[in-house]
């Protein structure tokens, strides 16, 4: 018997050493497998003369670079889609403007993806970029099979335009279409009751009504109108086509033919592809037998260096760039959220750095957990205290993302920024209907009054309702005090602008939440200029990457994650019937974002969309 223990134990003991050498010498494998990639020098893209910048509208765009960019991820789903930063967009096309090498821009507008994705502000500013780029002498081609509004009002700028002879042009104006939930929440029995404070708060209308409310209507018909105006002044500007023309085509013609669109003046030319290709191989010298023109894409440019054509900076003078993106929730956040905490921490750090000569926060976020708001504002004006702070506002800065922008030196926004929301709301669901009819039912004990205050087997009673409503008010009276200090304006003003409605960027200047028209790279150098800074000065971008790869080897690793990836094939609805059952799973997953502790939020309807 003591033998066979021994024996047994031995052969235990013989198996995990085996294992954990054989998984040892795999993860040292793999180990090593990582450091070589992440080392292998490369020598950087290579550009040769009369080179085409291709500009591929399939690209993913983003304000911040993603903290989730996880190298081992990739590698085993196969899954490769890096994001460029817009910033690093406009950094290359003025790179491209510059560099001798650089004859002209091909726009590939062929496959949707980042004009689709992106809002009208980035696209300003990308637009803006390749404006000057053609305003040096450079030529722009742009091509599509099917040219859209937001597509077509990024490379309206170009010299040429071309439509494929079986495409169609799409010029029908801006719609926004909310989906409203009430009906389905009835029918199901999930009671909702709301407590809110201004007339505009159109974010919790998809819970009660079944349609846009007057006030909510008119706000959305104002924002649609100013985003469409600036569209019609743009691109009627580019192609010298009088808005008004623009307008009686959208209200006619919505859908145009290859040959009428050419007929309207809005393309140059009805060309297939490979007559385009056969034009930009004499445009770029290239020979007749080569497969496609002299070319390199717009990511691969962007990891040419700059410095020589003066775009690259380096100094030991830092300006922060602090990428406030999507919704602000209580907490760390996880990535793709505004955790209150984590970007508390971020602004405490950049405030006792000397480095950081002045801050810029980008900010593109409808709000969300007004708890986290005023813990990130109050980082915020703390840091204004001891260097300047600028705000840039992206597509999206609207109640919770006003209010961490309020207390800054200056605010920045494009024309068709979407801002104001300066109102508060909170949302108290209730089960009692739906556990009735499936026979579920609950009983209470408690030891005072509203104990059970926080459940979900009620409605609230009108004397809870009246706790929340009491809450509510008390935040939105902070709101509106944070507004008027921070903008300088009276309480009584503020009082009348805000009321939860939303405002274009050129409206909120009219008004004053917004001091200046212009995008991050304006909102940049205005923070050069209030830290004295003159050119001695770059930027240092948060929050700083986190991924695995990064805490383990460094930044040399990303280097490396192009080796092993494989191209990501972008999924997308094939009809419109799925387009809006994708629309409702994003309503629903908003729902999980809504962490507020006092549940409590200065945030943006939550449908509000433009098409």
């Amino acid at each position: 018997m003591t033998n066979f223990l021994k024996q047994t134990f031995a052969s235990v003991i013989g198996s995990l050493l085996g294992l954990t050498i054989f998984s040892g010498i795999g993860t040292l494998g793999l180990f090593f497998l990582i450091v070589i990639a992440a080392t292998t020098k490369d020598t950087g893209p290579q550009v040769k003369d009369k080179s085409m910048l291709v500009f591929d509208l399939s690209m993913k765009i983003t304000d911040s670079q993603p903290s989730s960019s996880n190298f081992l991820q990739k590698t085993l789903t196969g899954v490769n889609e890096d994001p460029i930063t817009l910033r690093k967009v406009i950094e290359t096309l003025e790179k491209a403007q510059r560099d001798p090498r650089i004859v002209g821009i091909y726009i590939d507008a062929t496959k949707s993806g980042a004009a689709s994705r992106l809002g009208y502000a980035s696209l300003k500013e990308i637009r803006q970029a390749l404006d000057k780029f053609r305003a040096s002498g450079k030529k722009i081609i742009a091509y599509s099979t099917d040219w859209n509004e937001r597509e077509y009002y990024l490379s309206s700028v170009a010299n040429n335009i071309v439509l494929n002879p079986v495409g169609l042009m799409e010029i029908n104006g801006l719609t926004s279409q909310p989906m409203f939930l009430a009906g389905a929440l009835q029918k199901y029995g999930v009671g909702v009751q709301v407590v809110r404070v201004g007339k505009f708060k159109g974010a919790v209308e998809p819970f009660i009504l079944d349609k846009l409310s007057p006030e909510n209507r008119q706000q959305t018909q104002k924002l649609l109108d100013d985003v469409w105006g600036e569209w019609r002044t743009s691109v009627g500007k580019s192609r010298k086509i009088q808005p008004q023309k623009l307008q009686a085509i959208a209200d006619s013609q919505p859908i145009l033919e290859a040959n009428t669109s050419k007929t309207k003046g809005l393309v140059d030319q009805v060309a297939y592809q490979d007559q385009v290709v056969a034009d930009l191989k004499k445009l770029t010298a290239s020979d007749k037998d080569d497969k496609s023109f002299q070319q390199i894409h717009l990511s691969d440019y962007a990891e040419v260096p700059g410095k020589s054509m003066g775009v690259e900076r380096n100094s030991e003078n830092k300006i922060a760039v602090v990428y406030a993106e999507g919704e602000i929730v209580d907490g760390k956040g996880e990535d793709g959220e505004i955790g209150g905490d984590r970007f508390a921490k971020i602004f405490n750090k950049i405030r006792q750095d000397q480095d950081v000569k002045s801050v810029v926060l980008r900010i593109n976020s409808p709000g969300g957990s007004a708890t986290a708001s005023e813990i990130i504002q109050r980082e915020i004006k703390l840091t204004r205290q001891a260097k300047p702070v600028i705000v840039s506002m992206g597509d999206v800065a609207a109640s919770g993302g006003y209010w961490i922008a309020s207390d800054s030196n200056r605010i920045f926004a494009e024309p068709n920024t979407i801002t104001g929301s300066i109102g508060v709301f909170g949302v108290l669901f209730n089960g009692q209907k739906l556990a009735k009819n499936n026979g579920i039912s609950w009983d209470t004990v408690k030891t005072a009054q509203y104990a059970d205050n926080q459940t979900v087997s009620r409605p609230k009673s009108p004397q809870e309702l009246a706790l929340y409503q009491r809450s509510v008010n008390r935040i939105y009276n902070m709101f509106i005090n944070k507004v008027a200090q921070g903008r300088k304006l009276p309480q009584q003003k503020v009082a009348e602008i805000a009321q939860g409605r939303v405002w274009s960027g050129v409206a909120a200047k009219e008004i004053g939440l917004v001091d200046e028209i212009g995008g991050l790279n304006v909102a940049i150098e205005y923070a050069a200029k209030q830290a004295k800074l003159g050119n001695d000065w770059e930027v240092e971008e948060y929050p700083r990457i986190t991924s695995l790869e990064e805490r383990l080897f460094g930044k040399k690793l990303q280097e490396a994650q192009g080796i092993l990836g494989i191209e990501k094939t972008q999924l997308k609805p094939n009809n419109l019937l799925l387009a809006e059952v994708e629309k409702l799973q994003q309503e629903i997953s908003l729902l999980n974002k809504m962490n507020d502790p006092q549940g409590i939020y200065a945030r943006l309807p939550f449908n509000l969309k433009i098409d």
